[in-house]
């Protein structure tokens, strides 16, 4: 098949913040989902989507699908721009539909569908100005993140507050950073866990990835923010956190957790691959964070490929697998 491959490629800008382009993904991953796709026999035009005018492009050359990794730069919903482009020209592509792109990055508006369909997700409240009145239902700690951004962005050892002056100070600096609401939510203690799902004809529930910072207290960075995400693995940093999959769950609660996540994938009306995570509490209920409908792909640091590893996938299976959804979603529509 001729495949185009759309990006967005992470750069350096030393005039933005340090996590602006954290969701973009690296010349590596690109290329690496480059080569599997060719390894699978199909050609692939790569096609960096701020170098591109990609309406010309897909106007101009024929292409049988779309493998998609665009994050989008700019608006709320920019997840969602290819994915419409290639809607109104009528060109398959990889993954989910542009609502439940637009849909996964609001968080505050997921977690209500979540609720809505009965699936655990901590208790929150929206600030969109730092005067506003706490809800006296919820309970420290509590954990403040911008409302529409993903990979972490926004998250750091500041982002759990004990008290109500160290709250405001941070949804202050939230809206002021991100020029966004401010969400604010219950924070789980217990198990970090992801899980991964796969769509193309038959549904894998991928196995549960556990992720323990134990071993990075010291550096204050005990759940995924932003530098954990970024510097994962460095020592210097404390950043070492240990992974388990599939996850250390008894056969119940693993059960209940794959079944969570499924539900969040269905919920959200996602397509052919999500990861979503999840703060199973001491109590043992797997609490929802978000789903992420765009998962990283890097072949040595992203949580979906190590589980499709776990499962006995190699990457280029993964890559194709997640390929084959396109065909899958056009047949059915």
């Amino acid at each position: 098949m001729k495949v185009a491959l759309t990006f967005n490629v992470k750069k350096k800008d030393e005039t933005l913040p340090l996590d602006y382009y954290s969701e973009f993904d690296s010349p590596e991953t690109i290329e690496a989902i480059s080569r599997a796709l060719c390894a699978k026999g199909h050609t692939v035009d790569k096609i960096d989507v701020d170098d591109f005018a990609a309406l010309s492009y897909f106007k101009k050359k024929r292409v049988d699908t779309v493998f998609n990794i665009a994050e989008g730069r700019s608006s709320r919903f920019r997840e969602s721009a290819i994915p419409a482009l290639l809607d109104s020209l009528d060109i398959s592509y990889t993954g989910s539909g542009t609502f439940s792109l637009v849909l996964a990055m609001n968080k505050a508006l997921t977690k209500k569908i979540l609720l809505a369909e009965g699936i655990p997700t901590p208790a929150f409240q929206v600030f969109k100005n730092s005067t506003e009145e706490l809800n006296k239902s919820l309970r420290f700690p509590l954990i403040v993140k911008p409302n529409y951004e993903g990979s972490a962005k926004g998250i750091n050892k500041t982002s759990v507050v004990i008290n109500k002056e160290a709250l405001y100070n941070k949804v202050k600096e939230t809206i002021s950073l991100y020029k966004q609401e401010a969400l604010v939510e219950e924070f789980i203690e217990g198990k970090e866990l992801t899980v991964g799902i796969l769509e193309n004809g038959k549904t894998i529930i991928l196995p549960v990835l556990e992720i323990d910072f134990l071993s990075c207290l010291k550096s204050g960075e005990y759940f995924y923010s932003w530098r954990m995400k970024e510097h994962q693995g460095n020592i210097d940093l404390g950043l070492t956190p240990t992974f388990y999959c599939p996850g250390r769950l008894d056969k119940e609660t693993e059960r209940q957790v794959k079944e969570t996540a499924l539900r969040t994938h269905h919920a959200v009306g996602c397509f052919g691959v999500s990861r979503t995570d999840i703060r199973l509490s001491r109590d043992n209920i797997p609490y929802v964070l978000e789903i992420n409908p765009l998962p990283g792909l890097n072949p040595c640091e992203s949580n979906l490929p190590f589980m499709a590893y776990a499962a006995g996938m190699k990457y280029e299976d993964l890559i194709e697998a997640i390929l084959l959804s396109a065909l899958e979603k056009k047949r059915l529509n």
